[in-house]
């Protein structure tokens, strides 16, 4: 970014600039979370990355949390604009999630988001901000869920909606495993460690499956049970 779009970004007054700012400060995110574990990036980096003070970049987002929490939900918003033409339409189970899965792992930048979400994400950020990230990525699960059912229709609403909900748990559980470490990757190449390499799009395949077809089979929770509605995110 050139000095003088640095000074830009400082003079921002009105909502169109402020609206410019705030996505390039979340495009930053994007990229360095291309290049380094989010445990990495600190909101000092990300300021210096965008090209403005700490102190500006705060009066947009509260904490660098809530900068990914942002992120993770524009990423989810992009990807659900973009799934409809992937998936198959009503189809066997099995294609159906095979699609979701494969569609998921072309998305490292949520994948990686969503992993982080119980380690990172929800640390150092007000309840407030919480609150309204929440609020907002259950939409965006309820629009997922949609989708899911019906290419389903096997499944309830309350189903489609755990599904979602448990897929959320499934890609933060196999997403680390799957990209390990790079002294981690030279080790399990050794073929009698290949038990131990993870396929994401084949291990998110096969688990949700496996849920799915539980989902339709096993009765919704009963009164005092975890219903559908509780889960991560």
């Amino acid at each position: 970014m050139s000095s003088g779009q640095q000074v830009d970004f400082q003079r921002a007054r009105n909502a169109a600039q402020r609206e410019v700012r705030r996505r390039a400060i979340l495009e930053a995110a994007a990229e360095l979370l291309g290049e380094s574990p989010l445990s990495d990036i600190s909101l000092r980096e990300l300021s210096r990355r965008v090209g403005l003070s700490k102190t500006n970049v705060v009066r947009y987002f509260e904490t660098r949390e809530a900068v990914f929490f942002a992120l993770l939900n524009q990423t989810l918003d992009e990807w659900l604009d973009e799934l409809p033409a992937e998936l198959p339409p009503a189809a066997s189970p099995a294609s159906v999630v095979d699609a979701w899965a494969r569609s998921a792992a072309r998305r490292p930048l949520l994948c990686e988001l969503w992993s982080s979400l119980g380690t990172e994400l929800e640390r150092n950020i007000s309840t407030e901000a919480v609150r309204g990230f929440k609020l907002v990525h259950h939409e965006r699960q309820a629009r997922l869920a949609e989708l899911v059912r019906e290419r389903i229709p096997e499944l309830t609403e309350p189903a489609s909606r755990e599904l979602v909900q448990l897929s959320i748990v499934l890609v933060a559980g196999f997403w680390p495993f799957a990209n390990p470490s790079p002294s981690v990757a030279e080790a399990v190449k050794d073929p009698a460690l290949a038990h131990s390499r993870v396929d994401f799009a084949e291990r998110l395949g096969r688990a949700l499956l496996v849920a799915v077809t539980g989902l339709m089979n096993v009765p919704p929770p009963g009164p005092g049970e975890v219903s559908a509605g509780s889960g991560p995110a």
